[in-house]
């Protein structure tokens, strides 16, 4: 086989459908967010304004999550030197889960190295703890998630997202006596909708199954304290399992799963993707502790977030654009075309100095390509006037058919 050949076919189908991804290198300034310095490929420079990022609240420069990560390096050095089981646990590991714990009213918390991880690791391990379970996964659920259950060996099971109806005939079909759990997540990144919690509770009361949220792009942005969706309409108590990350609106790294002790207990002894891993750097995990115990106390931020958020929906939609509206801080703008979404990206970017990264295949459905802003507390007045200008000069001008986007 031609190895060369084939490598050279698979990327230029990528280029054919416009799906091809190119990295911005990007040089964040502490201080300075949401600016960044953008480095060409000609070693030339750019000022930007990044309109994408998961630093939902501007805590990856916070003062407190900075003061915090400094003490832990000055005092540990770098890394942590192993995994959790060989040397690698160390105090500021179990103040980040008694934290995490604390968060979602939870007894424990395990710690992994991503979100994703956390979902690979848990989702494949629970039916080693559970024979003959079956999981019932939303539609549109988390690659993650689809992976780890993917890899599980177990049985599964997909519903229609959203679709209560759907989950409920499917748990009727199974048998009584096979353990169940439902796995879902808070809020959908890609739309932004919400997942009907409550409702989804009751029906796994009525089946006897486990629940299993992702509460990735809501932890740190909802509830009294940030601890989610789940935390907000008063519903954690009845989730068996929450899933976290510490990379977004905390602004720096990890992931982790809560529940009860013992839950957290098995999966630590039994995931492969747990106990095979070396442990976050002492710092991150010290400046992710900074983070939450920060934001369960300041909840400003969240305002703030919130505000901006539906203000610059308001101003999209007011220019025609066809917004993705389901009342949560994501804000999708839906272009339905690869080329035309890489084009206004690229467009923003170079004309404009403005960062959104298009969404396209696989991360999305065909014919739903997307760019998705996410506005934060610390993007100025100026940096929304200048973003809503570019886009109706974009969408006006750049070769688009409003009426065929739209329609």
């Amino acid at each position: 086989m031609n190895f060369d050949a084939a490598l050279d076919q698979a990327l230029e189908q990528l280029h054919v459908e416009g799906r091809y991804r190119t990295f911005i290198d990007l040089e964040r300034q502490n201080g300075m967010f949401p600016l960044a310095r953008r480095v060409r490929e000609d070693g030339s420079e750019q000022d930007v304004v990044i309109w994408c990022g998961n630093d939902y609240l501007g805590m990856g420069q916070h003062p407190a999550v900075l003061e915090a990560m400094h003490g832990a390096l000055d005092a540990t050095g770098a890394g942590s030197g192993g995994t959790r089981n060989i040397s690698g646990t160390t105090v500021y590991h179990k103040r980040l889960e008694s934290e995490l714990a604390d968060l979602h009213g939870k007894e424990a918390a395990l710690l992994f190295t991503s979100a994703y991880i956390a979902n690979d690791a848990t989702l494949s391990t629970l039916p080693k703890l559970f024979p003959g379970l079956v999981i019932l996964s939303d539609g549109l659920n988390h690659a993650s998630m689809i992976e780890g259950i993917r890899r599980n060996g177990g049985a599964k099971r997909i519903f229609k997202h959203n679709d209560l109806d759907d989950l409920r005939a499917q748990l009727e079909a199974l048998p009584a006596n096979l353990p169940k759990l439902i796995a879902f997540e808070s809020i959908y990144s890609m739309d932004g909708d919400f997942a009907p919690i409550k409702e989804i509770c009751d029906i796994a009361d009525e089946f006897g199954a486990l629940t299993y949220i992702d509460e990735v792009h809501a932890v740190g942005m909802y509830g009294a304290r940030g601890g989610g969706v789940s935390e907000r309409d008063g519903l954690a108590s009845r989730i068996d399992i929450i899933n976290g990350t510490l990379a977004k609106a905390y602004g720096v790294m990890g992931g982790y799963v809560a529940g009860s002790a013992k839950m957290c207990d098995a999966i630590r002894s039994y995931a492969p993707g747990f106990i095979f891993t070396t442990s976050l750097p002492p710092a991150v995990a010290a400046g992710a502790a900074a983070s939450v115990a920060h934001l369960k106390e300041d909840g400003r931020l969240r305002d703030q977030q919130q505000e901006a958020a539906a203000a610059l929906k308001l101003r999209l939609k007011g220019l025609g654009l066809p917004i993705i509206d389901h009342g949560s801080h994501i804000v999708p703008v839906h272009v339905g075309d690869p080329v035309k979404c890489k084009m206004i990206s690229d467009r923003l970017l170079e004309e404009h100095g403005i960062y959104v990264q298009p969404i396209n295949f696989p991360t999305v459905p065909r014919g739903t390509e997307r760019l998705r802003f996410t506005p934060s507390p610390v993007h100025s007045p100026k940096m929304a006037d200048d973003l809503v200008a570019a886009m109706d000069d974009l969408w006006s001008h750049c070769a688009l058919n409003r009426a065929d986007l739209t329609g």
